[in-house]
């Protein structure tokens, strides 16, 4: 999954994308290097981000999805918490929701369920602006995997069919490194869920910790945790570098004797 911020804020990547004809332009370098699917997100979460009204995500996004939907035959998925912001995406052509709520938020599960469209579902502790304040956890793993599993319930409780849910331990989202290394140790436990497993540690502060290196050196720790990830379980990686991810996993995909790496 490549990542595609047109936001000017977001930790990695800000303004990089901002502009419509950036942005479909690393659209369309994402696909040629291998990506299998564009994520497309108008409202950095990074902590201490500013919230962005459902308008102006709207402005950032549909343009971009339409673009993207009209040249480059990929799926489109939308990172995005608010059901606003999921209709109109959908409506410009996307066909995932990429949310960091889980769908908590007032009437995003219901308009999930209208929708129709498969919903990756993210682990967060606390809110974006506050996340990083002071997390804490008895057993994070624990933890982590019994929301999922609770918001499972709920989605299908509310009319959704287990095939169109992923799920998202969330790296970096009110955890610290130790929990997030914790995570990773047990990824393996929270694919026992029996769901997709979506990971993104892509240039995250957990990676520039472990290595001292600023957001735009992290190319190598990223790649270690993406091969390490794929290995514990995890389906789908969101990355930023494509182009290196997709060789090394390559050839994690030919040593491990999958046929197509």
């Amino acid at each position: 999954m490549g990542v595609l911020n047109v936001t000017p804020d977001s930790f990695s990547d800000g303004g990089d994308s901002f502009g419509l004809d950036d942005a479909l332009r690393r659209a369309e370098r994402m696909a040629e290097q291998g990506a299998h699917i564009i994520d497309v997100g108008g409202e950095s979460t990074r902590p201490g981000a500013a919230e962005v009204s459902a308008r102006e995500e709207i402005d950032r996004v549909a343009p971009v999805i339409k673009a993207i939907a009209s040249r480059i035959p990929l799926p489109i998925s939308v990172d995005t918490s608010k059901p606003e912001v999921m209709r109109a995406a959908v409506e410009a052509g996307v066909g995932m929701v990429n949310d960091v709520c889980a769908l908590r938020r007032p009437r995003a599960l219901e308009t999930a369920v209208e929708l129709q469209v498969p919903v990756c579902l993210m682990h967060m502790q606390g809110e974006p602006r506050t996340m990083q304040s002071s997390p804490t956890y008895g057993d994070v793993v624990t933890e982590v995997r019994d929301f999922l599993h609770r918001r499972v319930d709920a989605c299908m409780a509310a009319g959704m069919i287990q095939e169109r849910l992923l799920l998202d331990p969330g790296f970096g989202f009110g955890k610290t490194l130790e929990h997030n290394l914790a995570l990773l140790n047990g990824l393996g436990e929270l694919c026992s869920l029996g769901l997709p497993m979506l990971v993104g540690m892509s240039r995250k502060s957990m990676i520039g910790a472990l290595t001292g290196r600023p957001v735009e050196e992290r190319l190598a720790g990223s790649l270690a945790a993406a091969v390490l990830a794929v290995e514990r379980g995890a389906l789908l990686v969101r990355v930023h570098d494509v182009a290196a991810t997709v060789d090394a996993l390559r050839v994690v995909r030919a040593i491990q004797g999958e046929e197509n790496p």
